[in-house]
């Protein structure tokens, strides 16, 4: 029973794709009481539907659904306090300002919004409104991230003096950006934005600092229709659907009751694919990249990104004036299928099987002084997706962050810090030069707290 002291919010949800479970599941809840779910924002019906059953199973009733625009109609009407958005990440920087013009705070999945001009938007509409704006940087959450986080903020490595991080997404899960909309860098920002900016924030929030200038190489080197695994990959039917048992190139919905009632039951209302063909012609965003970042206290970044890796994982080293720190972490050390031809799609958000001796699955955190030996930095468990981010995530979003000496809660100027790089990158890869952020006029001072 909830007490008298309870303090219970009216949330709506823009954009009833893959990513709204995870908010979905914990207003229907863990956090039940202090979340009253009342209405989808989402012009697809068959997407709204499939969650109206999957709440229909925590025995709720099916919520009215809104088109995008009657996002104020729905704010008005159901007297929604905060939107929780996961639409499209093009769409991210027309709702969020419409939903804070209409009244309501807004929870927003990462990216914050995908160019300049969005971050602008965004800006004017929390100063001009004073709403609330929570970016859900789920990574900051994960235990082995912030252990890493209070090693550095300790001082035991010293001053900061240079960051490398390299991503590695496999040809499972990163193929996946390049089958659904993803694809098309003005609806994602590409890889640089959507993906990395996850990455991009880690590594402030680290340092405690904001970027200062960019530099990006990029290109689409494997996939696409002249991408190198084209050839070794051969004839391609267009779609998923259409393809040979066992094609590891391609995403059989049918096989996947919740990516088949999401997508492929509901392609008829609005056209939308979500089996591309990795190596179709029409792709716009890189699959390999590297960025080097100036840091406005002195650090510099080299990070790396590539999307057809045979493993899944993240390594990090950050070198200090007193020592080092190397963290190392593998979600997937490589691909294995089940006995139908599927593998798991995204192994940091769900357990993937993995037998590989060489490569098991795990995390280690080592520091090493100068003069000393190495030594390990245990790391707690973290249960559920995302290293355990994801649950601590979700309570901070729908009760309300505690004293956090760690500062992992973030808002929409952390989300302009993240997506600055990406956008500062991309504009690096197009011309060939290094790029200042200031120069990119993002609505907000970025300067370290």
């Amino acid at each position: 029973m909830t007490s008298e002291l309870t303090i219970v919010r009216r949330y709506a949800v823009a954009g009833t794709g893959h990513r709204a479970q995870m908010y979905i599941d914990a207003m229907v809840g863990d956090h039940a009481e202090v979340a009253e779910l009342v209405a989808w924002c989402e012009p697809n019906p068959g997407r709204a539907a499939y969650y109206d059953e999957v709440i229909g199973a925590a025995g709720r009733k099916p919520l009215p659904r809104y088109e995008p625009s009657q996002l104020e109609e729905m704010v008005h009407e159901h007297q929604i306090e905060t939107v929780v958005i996961t639409a499209p990440d093009h769409t991210h920087a027309d709702l969020v300002t419409r939903a804070m013009d209409a009244g309501a705070d807004v929870v927003v999945e990462k990216p914050l919004t995908i160019d300049a001009e969005g971050c602008k938007k965004i800006t004017a509409g929390a100063e001009r409104t004073g709403r609330n704006v929570v970016m859900t940087f789920n990574y900051r959450y994960s235990p082995r991230n912030s252990a890493l986080k209070e090693v550095i903020a300790s001082g035991r490595i010293g001053e900061v003096t240079s960051v490398h991080f390299e991503w590695a997404l496999d040809t499972v899960h990163g193929a996946d950006y390049f089958r659904r909309w993803h694809r098309e860098k003005a609806l994602s920002g590409g890889l640089l934005v959507h993906k990395s900016s996850h990455h991009f924030d880690l590594v402030n929030w680290w340092l405690d600092d904001a970027p200062e200038r960019v530099y990006a190489r990029g290109r689409l080197a494997f996939y696409g229709d002249q991408g190198a695994g084209a050839a070794q990959a051969g004839p391609r039917p267009a779609r998923g659907v259409d393809a040979e048992p066992g094609d590891r190139w391609s995403l059989d919905m049918r096989q996947d009751e919740r990516l088949r009632r999401l997508y492929l039951d509901a392609e008829g209302y609005d056209g939308y694919h979500r089996d591309q063909d990795v190596f179709a012609p029409g792709i716009t965003i890189e699959d390999n990249m590297a960025v080097i970042v100036d840091y406005r206290g002195g650090a510099l970044l080299t990070y790396s990104l590539n999307a057809h890796a045979p493993w899944e994982g993240y390594k990090v080293t950050v070198n200090g004036t007193k020592g080092r720190a190397e963290l190392e972490v593998v979600e997937r050390g490589s691909v294995e299928f089940d006995a139908s031809g599927r593998a798991v799609l995204d192994p940091s958000a769900r357990e993937a099987e993995s037998a590989d001796v060489l490569r098991p699955k795990g995390e280690r955190l080592i520091v090493q002084n100068h003069w000393e030996r190495a030594q390990e930095v245990e790391i707690p468990m973290g249960e559920g997706s995302h290293g355990g981010g994801d649950r601590i995530l979700l309570s901070d979003v729908f009760r309300g962050p505690g004293e956090d000496p760690l500062g992992r809660p973030a808002g929409y100027v952390d989300g302009v810090r993240a997506v600055a790089v990406g956008i500062a990158a991309n504009e690096s890869i197009r011309t060939g030069l290094p790029v200042v952020v200031d120069d990119l006029e993002l609505g907000v001072e970025l300067a370290k707290r």
